[in-house]
Parts: structure tokens; C-alpha cells; sequence
């Protein structure tokens, strides 16, 4: 087995995923992408800069893809995968009302089962490099509280926190690290999309309405690196996704109430 350490991002070509794959290159692991997007993969692979990238186009809806994808990373990685990082998404906003059944179904598809088929993928290969391996899932603020205009979205994201919960009791007699993350809003491209296809409006017009600050995928990338070699189960990021938190636990009442009145009709 290659002595190299070797880190598969999902959603490698673009916005958090490329942040990810370009920390840990920078560390000089072997880095392998997976996308549906095979251009922003080799533009990810120009980034990092040096020979140790390898990348993979597929949906990881695809549960047999995913085999597919990581069997080949392995391949390449001389037989050793130490971290997934689960990181692809999507976002859904608006009214559960104004949601299409195609549009929720390709959310949770996506968020949900997607990060269950990686989960389940990569388990053989990360018990080959444990103790120390990791899986590090991508979570959300939203999946802290319930996000008024994002039912879906939240719905998911709290999934993924389940999932990791779980995960870290039955993968502890691997020697299987996993954790997730919890970013706020982050800056990249996907919040000039609109929530939902009844919506002209922006993510990022809603975000600015409702006064909350902007992570970079910089950020979610230092904690990714730090959940691999730390010990915490959630790495809470960014000051919405802590203030959430603090006021889900101590002050619940003020986080429904703030809840409802930050709530209202998408484009309006």
C-alpha cells in the first residue's frame, strides 16, 4: 500500500469541494474528485497543481457509480483511500408549496441518499487504512433548525447529521473517524441560483435580506482538515451556523420566534 494519504471529494469541481481537494493537495495527499461536472474537475486538478489528482465523473445517485469511482481511485492511489469527503449537494428553497415533487425528490435523492450510498461505498476501503481513516460529511447550518423557505433542504441536511451520528457509534470498532460539518451560507456560485424554479430571486438576495454573513469555502476546508485530525463529532462554522446552535440548546423559544419572522413567501 502507497504511504501516500489519499483524500475522494465529492463535488470536487466547483465551490466547497474544490476548496477541500485544494487544501489537502496543498498537504500533498492524492486527491480524487467526483462530479457530474468533468470540466470543473480538470480545472480543480489544474489548481492543485501537481501529479497526485485523479477524477471521476458520476452522480452519486448512482449506487453502483459509486463503487465504480472509488475501486478506481483506489486503483490509482497505489490501494489506500483514508478520508471521503461527502461533501456534494444541492439547494432547494421556497415554500414546501412551491416545490415540485421533481425538485424534492432530486434534493433528498442528492443530499440524503447520495451521502448514504458514499457512506456505505467507501466503508471497505477506509477500514483498510483504519485506525485513523474518516468520514466527513457535509451538513449545514439549516441542519441545526429548521429553515423557514427551505423545508426540504433543512430536512436533509438534519439527515446527514443523523447519519453521522450513527455512523460514529457503529464505525468505532473499525477505528473509523466520522464527523461532519456545519457551515453557514457559503460564498460561491450557487447563491446566484434561484431557490426553486417559481422564484426570480437569488439565494444570495435572500441571504442579504435577512442580515446573515457569508463563509468561504476556505473556511469549510480548514475544518474539514481539522475534523480528519481532531476529535469532535459537528464542526460548527461561521458565526449563523454557531449562533443557531447556542440559541437551539439555551434559547429556544427566541429561535422559533426569530424563525418565523425572518420567513416569507420566496420573491416577494
Amino acid at each position: 500500500m502507497s504511504k501516500r494519504k489519499a483524500i475522494f471529494v465529492t463535488g470536487g469541481a466547483s465551490g466547497i469541494g474544490r476548496a477541500i481537494a485544494q487544501r489537502f493537495g496543498r498537504e500533498g495527499w492524492f486527491v480524487g474528485l467526483g462530479d457530474v461536472d468533468e470540466h470543473g474537475m480538470l480545472a480543480t486538478e489544474d489548481m492543485i497543481g501537481h501529479g497526485f489528482v485523479y477524477h471521476h465523473k458520476f452522480d452519486v445517485r448512482d449506487r453502483a457509480a459509486w463503487d465504480e469511482a472509488l475501486d478506481g481511485f483506489a486503483t490509482a492511489t497505489g490501494g489506500r483511500i483514508d478520508v471521503l469527503a461527502n461533501n456534494a449537494g444541492i439547494p432547494l428553497g421556497g415554500s414546501l408549496e412551491e416545490n415540485s415533487p421533481e425538485e424534492v425528490e432530486r434534493c433528498i435523492d442528492i443530499n440524503l441518499k447520495g451521502v448514504f450510498w458514499g457512506a456505505q461505498a467507501a466503508l471497505p476501503h477506509l477500514k483498510k487504512t483504519a485506525p485513523g481513516s474518516a468520514l466527513i460529511n457535509t451538513a449545514s447550518a439549516a441542519g441545526i433548525y429548521g429553515t423557514g423557505g427551505a423545508s426540504v433542504y433543512s430536512a436533509t441536511k438534519f439527515g446527514v447529521r443523523g447519519m453521522t451520528e450513527s455512523l460514529d457509534a457503529e464505525w468505532a470498532e473499525h477505528g473509523i473517524k466520522v464527523a461532519s460539518v456545519c457551515p453557514s451560507f457559503i460564498e460561491t456560485p450557487l447563491l446566484d441560483q434561484s431557490p426553486n424554479t417559481k422564484s426570480n430571486e437569488s439565494i444570495r438576495q435572500r441571504v442579504a435580506a435577512a442580515g446573515l454573513e457569508l463563509t468561504s469555502p476556505e473556511q469549510v476546508a480548514d475544518a474539514v482538515w481539522d475534523a480528519v485530525h481532531g476529535d469532535k463529532l459537528h464542526w460548527l462554522i461561521g458565526k449563523t451556523a454557531k449562533r443557531i446552535a447556542f440559541g437551539a440548546r439555551w434559547l429556544p423559544g427566541r429561535v422559533r420566534s426569530q424563525a418565523k419572522s425572518l420567513t416569507r413567501p420566496m420573491g416577494s
